[in-house]
């Protein structure tokens, strides 16, 4: 069952990052193309900016742009063609091998915000895994099953993370004072109490992102 997930990625060298570092206010987004070459290091972007000249700097001095060409300007918005230099970061060739596309992709919170449409949430794994094999940091922000139009929401909340949080929700361990310890929790869970407890954590952020502090975001 195909899915649709909105995901929040960085690194230093992710894609025009430095340029994000540098220039206070700029917006850039990549321009959705019908086919992608796994391989490729050269996307079109959007980019807002009011000096074409500073950001023009920019982009020479960032370690993740090997060259540009400037293909229109209009007023403070500029379409670019960039190739970016071997040691920049991309999720975009694993995404297109897990038969998956960038649906969207826009800088946010000195990152990308990225809405991908997947065939399963085993692709999705295997991004994650290429993230964390790459030292990217990514964090699900939402998860929607497109079985139907409206689709269910998962909260950014992987399986594993809402069964713990069910299970410690459940047996009381949010209750004031407590129910359970962590480490009973974790045993019902044949986890260790650090396991258990770095799994409540993430779920929590990440449950928090997708409902609270989300709306702050957008």
């Amino acid at each position: 069952m195909s899915i649709t997930a909105k995901v929040h990625i960085e690194h230093e060298h992710l894609a025009l990052v430095p340029t994000l570092e540098r220039l206070d206010g700029v917006k850039i987004r990549v321009i959705t193309q019908g086919t992608t070459d796994p391989g490729s290091t050269y996307f079109p972007f959007l980019i807002e900016y009011e000096d074409p000249e500073e950001l023009e700097a920019a982009l020479e001095a960032d370690v993740t742009v090997e060259e540009f060409e400037l293909i229109d300007r209009t007023n403070d918005t500029a379409i670019y063609y960039i190739k970016h230099t071997p040691q920049t970061r991309l999720i975009s060739s694993i995404v297109t091998e897990e038969n998956g596309f960038l649906v969207h992709t826009e800088t946010k919170d000195g990152g990308w915000l990225v809405h991908l449409l997947l065939p399963d949430r085993a692709a999705l794994n295997t991004i994650w895994e290429y993230a964390i094999a790459n030292d990217i940091a990514l964090d699900i922000i939402e998860i929607y099953s497109n079985e139907d139009a409206g689709g269910e929401s998962s909260y950014g909340l992987t399986d594993e993370q809402r069964a713990a949080l069910q299970l410690a929700f459940a047996k009381g361990y949010f209750n004031e004072p407590r129910d359970i310890s962590l480490s009973e929790v974790a045993e019902e869970m044949d986890l260790s109490s650090t396991a258990m407890s770095g799994r409540l954590r993430r779920g929590m952020r990440n449950l928090i992102a997708a409902t609270i502090a989300e709306r702050d975001r957008d």
